[in-house]
């Protein structure tokens, strides 16, 4: 079982804390509003009323022990700063941050984040991706210029094996799972015999130049 610190108690971070335990880990939550801390306590592990920015109340959790800790502050840069560096000193094994935009995520890494995630940035670019393409169900950017996608199959693909279609040479993209609507018949990794049903889902990364090509399908 991981464990993860969660600092910040915003919609962002109770929302991470909650789904975090909600797929098995162990999740401490803290955050200096009281309020805040007994809203989300019924859903972790554990939830404590403390200033995150204070270096004593991190040494007293230790950080160090944990998997992971999630600064979900996001809106007050200077905040987010003093409880990295606090977190580097400390000696936690993965620091995890939220940025308001890309200014605060690059002051982030440099100051020893291991990622930074700017979520009102990315959740737009998913919704630009799938209103774009009535193919796409999801999107999740993996970089600046790579993504992972979540397509029902083109009418084109229907038919042929994964091979006849062609799709990496044509398009650049690799397909890593193929299933039905309903989540049924999962085929993880499939072979390039695989033919592609008419009601198949396939889950594919590549370059978001490449997903352009397979939109003019």
């Amino acid at each position: 079982m991981k464990s993860y610190v969660v600092i910040g108690l915003g919609r962002f971070g109770s929302a991470v804390a909650q789904e975090l335990m909600r797929i098995g880990s162990e999740v401490l939550a803290i955050d200096s509003d009281e309020e805040r801390v007994n809203g989300v306590a019924p859903f972790v592990t554990h939830a404590l009323i403390g200033d995150a920015t204070d270096e004593a109340v991190l040494r007293s959790i230790g950080v160090q022990d944990f998997d992971c800790v999630i600064v979900a502050i996001g809106e007050n840069l200077e905040h987010s700063v003093l409880i990295t560096l606090a977190l580097k000193d400390l000696g936690a094994k993965k620091i995890v941050c939220k940025a308001r935009d890309d200014t605060y995520k690059r002051v982030l890494e440099k100051v020893g984040a291991d990622r930074v995630v700017v979520p009102e940035r990315d959740m737009g670019r998913r919704l630009a991706q799938t209103l774009n393409n009535s193919n796409v169900l999801d999107y999740i950017e993996l970089s600046n210029t790579f993504g992972l996608v979540e397509m029902t199959a083109p009418r084109v693909w229907v038919g042929q094996s994964l091979l006849e279609s062609h799709i990496r040479e044509r398009f650049g993209i690799t397909v890593l799972a193929a299933h039905d609507q309903d989540g049924s018949n999962f085929v993880i990794s499939p072979p390039a015999g695989y033919v592609v049903k008419e009601n198949d889902v396939l889950i594919v990364v590549g370059r978001s130049e490449d997903f352009e090509k397979v939109q003019k399908l």
